[in-house]
């Protein structure tokens, strides 16, 4: 965006890299340096996007791989059109915690939907919204002892999508990386650029690698350096 507009930043990972936590530490300190910024999250972020969230993560129910990807693009076109276009109108940093790569991850990559309808119907739910940055949070294997769906089992009871078996989460992990080569970039221009970032180490350690990139890449977040 930028322009005079706002910009939109993304939070992207698999389960337990710790892109929620890192998001509001960021936040946090947008805040305390009176950034105009906002906070999202998919699914949800409106009334009928908070409904799709309890039917994808939480209603037991099945969910045919088709329609899941169906429903995340309705809660999607709903938080474009109700939030995400009228604060970037607005100038606010947006901080969205997962958007289009959560989509390739999940129901292309680690559902085996083909992508090009996937693709088509996030075309139609973005209505040409593409984000500034996107940070893919980055752990070891997720089915490790360390690694980051170990952490996210730990948090609680595990939703639908975590539930789901450990090949599963290996195809999402491995199409996470995939994101982050250049060639996969020049080729989904509508995810806008993404960068990698090492979730390994402190909270405090992470925070400051993210702190760093979106300093260099998006203005109003020059003031995050040195407010930590």
């Amino acid at each position: 965006m930028g322009g005079g507009r706002g910009w939109l930043v993304v939070f992207e990972g698999g389960e337990g890299v710790g892109k929620s936590t890192q998001l509001a530490l960021v936040a946090e300190r947008l805040a305390a340096a009176a950034v105009p910024h906002r906070i999202c999250r998919e699914p949800g972020g409106t009334p009928l996007g908070d409904r799709v969230r309890e039917l994808l993560l939480h209603a037991d129910v099945a969910v045919a791989p088709a329609a899941e990807a169906a429903l995340f693009a309705a809660s999607r076109a709903q938080l474009v059109a109700d939030v995400l276009q009228p604060a970037l109108a607005a100038g606010e940093v947006v901080l969205l915690d997962r958007f289009l790569l959560s989509t390739y991850a999940y129901q292309v990559g680690g559902r085996g939907l083909p992508e090009g309808p996937v693709r088509e119907a996030n075309r139609l739910a973005t209505d040409g919204i593409v984000p500034d940055l996107t940070l893919v949070l980055t752990l070891g294997p997720s089915t490790g002892p360390d690694g980051g769906l170990t952490r996210a089992t730990t948090r609680g009871p595990a939703d639908r999508i975590e539930r789901a078996d450990a090949g599963f989460h290996a195809r999402v992990a491995e199409a996470f990386r995939t994101f982050t080569a250049a060639a996969w970039q020049a080729t989904h221009p509508e995810c806008g650029p993404i960068i990698a970032i090492d979730a390994d180490g402190s909270v405090a350690t992470v925070q400051a690698r993210i702190a760093e990139r979106l300093a260099a890449a998006i203005p109003p977040c020059r003031a995050l350096v040195g407010t930590a």
